[in-house]
């Protein structure tokens, strides 16, 4: 009985088109010459979902959920299916792609271009491809040997090829086809087909007939024709169970023929003649969806099976049979029998006239109608499998090509027929990632970049005209660009500012070569290479300061000066993925075992190869994303080691936290399409940038045009950062993060940016304090102690303050107390910097033995003050945050003249204190002088609430509290920034426990109440320039604005003092110095000696003394106090 022709319908404009069905059936796809995809849940579907791919699609395949289009615009994409979301480019042409097919187990893609090539990529990696050359005419069609072991080509030379895959040669080539200059010229489109299961045989249009070529021995067996079709056949196809033909021709024949009898059984006209340019199977067998050059889509249904279809004896028990099957609904378990025959059938298998081809076990489950009644009437007999072992068992009998039985109503195979052994059912290991140079495109692309970085760009081309390297630098004063020859045929390359290093692999007849250009040589002979042993080839390469790295396949690193000198050479514990380097350090990614369910088992390791050579990292774990791969590794332009995955996740080593790894960006978060990447060229700390190469639907971009670069920021994956605590805290840590560096370089003997180092850290205690003062609006004052934690000890003095005036004293005595312990270890910090100094002091001056003797005798205690002398002109010379960091060490030196000249030994003991500090205590006894200080800022807080009036220009205090304590007289020594707060506030907590004292000191005209103390301390220490400049300067800036206040005097004074060159400045510095040399020790006596005070009062001098000497500058928080102190 004939099949039925369904009236053909729209599909797309007109112009070429091609068809497939989905691995289920339950879809038709089709592309056309509008660039669309369309997918089609029927032939009546009248609004089928479409996907544009281009301005045209020439060719698509579908397998295992995805769609691969051959389009315009010269690429081989993917879509996911049925949703169809791009999801990237799997190669590229130079010359749009003509045809595309998937092999049998969908895993890899086979694509023909006009630019004469054949390429095969891997789905799952597109890196991952083979190119196979030889065509003189662009190809027409490709198709998969269902074993994967082959590949067959047709081509507009008239020539159709067979390619060993892995070998990427020829191995046959029949010239059989007439010539065209271009696909859209040739007679016919000539798409091949591979039989499915056995593969013993390809079939080939060629003119108005089809020829078979049996596989291996490569000969012409058959020929397959009709007298109806006199035009040239565009397309064949073969059914799922590989017994039935089928192909359409130039003027519009639909013909199937019996590959086995050679006769043919069905046969179709176009319903108006149009050619038929697209064909495919559906997965049953019953039906073949068609499309022509018009861009209509049609269908053949019902069509006949290969049993019905081939003639035997038995003809009349087949017809019984299928009268029988004919009870049976036709739809029923129809998506059960994907790619199932009927020929095997236990009941309706053909007593003669067997075909070889008749093996797959997949066939004993199919009855004659091609339909599923009861699969589980055959699972359950004792002599079947169960279904794993009945998986296992088809890729053995659809691969043993003599198994196939010639005749007889034989049984299904049985359970002896398998071997039956345990089946592992756990995670599936996952194929190692290849090795890569940071930086490059893959190395198949005939125009490709070797490498991209900071340094500048390399660029290789492979083509019929050239073979070269470009050489281009982004500063051109580092040099100009270079085009070398690469007649070694240079895979990779790496760029510095010193040299170019390229490498071969080995070949039959020569051994993997390294080559360096040394360009920055002041030698003439600036180039040299190197042969690499027999059996080693290059993997990755690397250049650092002076020195070059290489990894090989015999897991070995070696190192090279830059002029070519053999260092060190070790072995590495896996084979090597990617190298990377910076100055003197070099990191190291390799395989340190073998991954599972798609996770990548990666090890690294970071060596400094300076003068004392050390591992940091020894070959822990790389953190990788679930199912992702090394995609970028490299340093930061300060020096961080950073690498990027596939999943676009940027980390970063953090070196305070034991050297883990930070994720700091995720570049997919960015990407506007699922198939959009960004291709990480650098990365930058300060400022904090990512620097990319945005890649539409691609993994990598094209050289040509050269592509722009994007700037990406950071941004650490916290919780909630939509809301304002969230966001401050990514900031915080951010910037914490990103500081590292600092610390690194300094310790490295690299110059350091001071001012954005002190800048850096201004905006992290800004941020500190901000999120304080949330936390104190949200009543959380846990979460406030926790912030103090954090900050510096004078911002948590304005903490404190903040929660007096906000009224939680609770929270204030507790910040407070923290304040203490915190300048207890600054000066113990300060202490031991200072002793770790005069140690290497002696050390350089007397030889150990001697330093022994005189470190006994105290002889160490001496050496502070000169140490300080030597260190302060360049301490101070610089900024007035270097001057006050400066100042805070030299405070530390009447500590150790007042430990050579005094029995009462200052200690940062608390307990050594006890009786002296008395006064000076809120509560508890067990406080250092330093915690005297600290303490005071909260009963200073409380006693500028009451209304006590003051003389002078004391009065004015309260509406600056903190430069509360600074004088207007010019006569008044100025500490530098806020230095006198603490003093002031120490004389405050006295007149509250001694009134006495204070009332005397406060009827002296000249000297406010703390005087005592604070100018018994200034005498001990010189002071700074800024005092000196604003003493003699202090009248002129009254003069120009008389009705400033105090605080705006400091304000207007540190401006311009800080507008001064930094010569002034360091001229300043040495004038006050010397002024506080000469007039020190008189000033001192005069003052005890007018004081008349005992010894209890020299001892509290001595204690508030001590607290001046330790209180640091105040510049960062002279911008925070504002904050602080807001009133909303």
């Amino acid at each position: 009985m004939p099949c039925e022709r369904k009236p053909m319908r729209y599909g797309h404009s007109e112009g070429h088109t091609d068809v497939t069905f989905d691995d289920t059936g339950k879809f038709i796809v089709t592309c056309g010459s509008d660039g669309d995809v369309r997918i089609w849940e029927s032939l009546d579907d009248d609004d089928p979902r479409s996907i544009n791919v281009g301005e045209k699609a020439y060719s698509l395949a579908l397998k295992k959920g995805k769609l691969v289009t051959a389009g315009s615009n010269n690429t081989v994409q993917i879509h996911t299916f049925p949703e169809g979301d791009p999801d990237g480019i799997l190669t590229r042409f130079t010359t749009h792609a003509t045809h595309v097919a998937f092999n049998h187990s969908g895993s890899r893609v086979a694509a023909g271009s006009s630019d004469f090539m054949v390429k095969v990529v891997e789905v799952a990696d597109s890196s991952q491809q083979k190119t196979l050359r030889g065509h003189d005419a662009p190809v027409l069609s490709v198709t998969f040997d269902p074993k994967d072991e082959f590949l067959a080509s047709a081509s507009c030379d008239g020539s159709v090829v067979i390619w060993k895959i892995d070998e990427q040669t020829k191995v046959t080539s029949w010239p059989v086809l007439q010539k065209s200059n271009d696909v859209s010229t040739a007679k016919s489109l000539c798409r091949l087909g591979w039989q499915p299961k056995t593969a013993k045989l390809l079939a080939v249009p060629v003119g108005s007939k089809v020829h078979l070529y049996e596989r291996d021995s490569w000969e012409h067996v058959s020929t397959l024709s009709d007298d109806m079709i006199t035009q040239p056949i565009n397309v064949v196809a073969w059914s799922p169970c590989g017994q039935l033909l089928a192909a359409g021709s130039v003027g519009g024949f639909l013909t199937v023929w019996n590959a086995e009898s050679k006769l043919c059984v069905e046969r179709q006209k176009h319903e108006k003649g149009y050619s038929v340019c697209g064909m495919a199977w559906h997965p049953s067998g019953r039906q073949i969806a068609y499309t022509d050059t018009q861009g209509s889509l049609g269908l053949l249904d019902d069509l006949p099976t290969a049993s019905s279809a081939t003639k035997t004896p038995k003809a009349p028990a087949v017809k019984a049979a299928n009268d029988y099957d004919d009870l049976f609904d036709e739809d029923d378990d129809r998506a059960m029998d994907e790619g199932l025959s009927d020929t095997h059938s236990p009941a309706k298998r053909p007593v003669a006239g067997g075909d070889d081809d008749d093996d797959d076990d997949d066939d004993h489950l199919m009855p004659a109608t091609g339909r599923v009644k009861n699969r589980g009437s055959f699972l359950d007999d004792e002599n079947s499998l169960d279904t794993v072992s009945l998986a296992l068992g088809q890729g053995k009998y659809g691969d043993d090509d003599d198994d196939a039985d010639a005749g007889g109503t034989v049984a299904p195979p049985t359970g002896p027929s398998l071997p039956l052994r345990p089946v592992y059912e756990g995670p599936l290991p996952t194929p190692p990632q290849k090795p890569f140079q940071p930086g490059s495109t893959p190395a198949h692309l005939t125009h490709r970049f070797m490498t991209w970085n900071s340094v500048g760009v390399v660029r290789g081309y492979n083509d019929d005209q050239d073979n070269a390297v470009d050489v281009e630098f982004h500063d051109t004063a580092v040099h100009h660009a270079m085009h070398l020859t690469n007649a070694l045929g240079h895979t990779l390359a790496d760029l510095s500012q010193e040299a170019v290093l390229l490498a071969c692999p080995a070949t039959d007849e020569l051994a993997s070569k390294l080559q360096c250009l040394h360009f920055s040589s002041w030698d003439a002979n600036k180039e040299w290479i190197v042969d690499l042993p027999a059996g080693e080839d290059v993997r990755a390469l690397v250049l650092g300061q002076g020195w070059a790295a290489v990894a090989t396949s015999a897991r070995t690193l070696r190192l090279f000066t830059v002029g070519g000198v053999q260092k060190e050479i070790f072995s590495l514990p896996g084979h090597v993925v990617s190298m990377a380097a910076h100055g003197e350090q070099l990191l190291v990614v390799y395989h340190r075992g073998t991954g599972f369910d798609g996770d990548q088992a990666l090890g690294v390791q970071l060596l400094q190869l300076g003068r004392r050579k050390r591992q940091v990292i020894h070959g822990e774990p790389l953190p990788l994303s679930c199912k992702a791969h090394l995609a970028w590794l490299g340093f930061t332009a300060e020096g961080t080691p950073c690498y990027v995955d596939s999943e676009g996740v940027v980390r970063m080593l953090n070196r305070s936290l034991g050297n883990t790894w930070t994720p700091v960006c995720n570049t997919r978060e960015t990407c506007k399409g699922k198939s959009d990447h960004f291709w990480v060229v650098a990365v930058h700390e300060n400022p904090q940038q990512l620097r990319c190469i945005p890649c539409k639907g691609s993994r990598y971009p094209p050289t040509l045009p050269r592509p722009a670069v994007a700037i990406l920021p950071f941004k650490l994956p916290l919780c909630q950062t939509t809301t304002e605590k969230g966001q401050m805290e990514e900031q915080y840590w951010r910037s914490t993060l990103l500081q590292n560096h600092y610390s690194f370089l300094s310790s490295s003997g690299y110059e350091v940016d001071d001012e954005g180092q002190n800048q850096n850290q201004k905006e992290q205690q800004e941020l500190l304090m901000k999120m304080f003062a949330l936390s104190c609006k949200l009543e959380r004052e846990f979460r406030c102690m926790e912030l103090a934690e954090l900050m510096t000890q004078s911002v948590v003095t304005l903490a404190v303050r903040y929660a007096s005036r906000s009224r939680r004293m609770n929270l204030a005595q507790r910040l407070n107390e923290l304040a203490m312990e915190k300048a207890n270890q600054l000066q113990e910090e300060q202490e031991e910097e200072q002793e770790e100094v005069e140690v290497q002091e002696e050390e350089q001056r007397t030889p150990r033995s001697r330093y022994g003797q005189r470190e006994s005798a105290g002889g160490h205690s001496s050496s502070r003050p000169h140490q300080a002398r030597e260190e302060e002109p360049r301490e101070e010379g610089e900024d007035e945050s270097l001057e006050a960091d400066g100042e805070s060490r030299k405070r530390l030196n009447p500590f150790a003249r007042g430990a050579a000249a005094s029995p009462e030994k200052p200690s940062p003991k608390p307990m050594s204190k006890e009786g002296r500090v008395n006064p000076f205590k809120v509560q508890g006894s067990g406080k250092s002088p330093s915690q005297s200080r600290v303490s005071n800022v909260l009963d200073s807080m409380t006693s500028v609430r009451r209304p006590v009036p003051l003389g002078g220009p004391s009065g004015k205090q309260s509406k600056g509290p903190v430069l509360k304590p600074l004088a207007p007289k010019p006569k008044t020594k100025m500490q530098s920034t806020l230095l006198q707060m603490a003093t002031s506030k120490a004389a405050n907590k006295k007149a509250q426990v001694n009134p006495e004292p204070a009332a005397d000191r406060l009827k002296q005209p000249e000297v406010p109440p703390p005087d005592s103390p604070v100018e018994d301390s200034e005498n001990k220490k010189p002071r700074t320039g800024f005092q000196l400049w604003l003493e003699e300067n202090r009248k002129s800036i009254l003069a120009d604005s008389p009705d400033l206040q105090e605080t705006d005097v400091i304000k207007a004074a540190m401006g311009s003092f800080r507008s001064l060159s930094a010569e002034d400045r360091l001229s300043w510095t040495e004038r006050a110095k010397g002024q506080s040399a000469e007039a020190g020790d008189p000033k001192k006596r005069k003052r005890v000696a007018e004081a008349g005070e005992g010894d209890g009062e020299e001892s509290r001098a001595k204690a508030d003394e001590n607290i001046a000497k330790k209180k640091k500058s105040l510049d960062t928080t002279a911008k925070l106090s504002a904050f602080a102190f807001n009133k909303n």
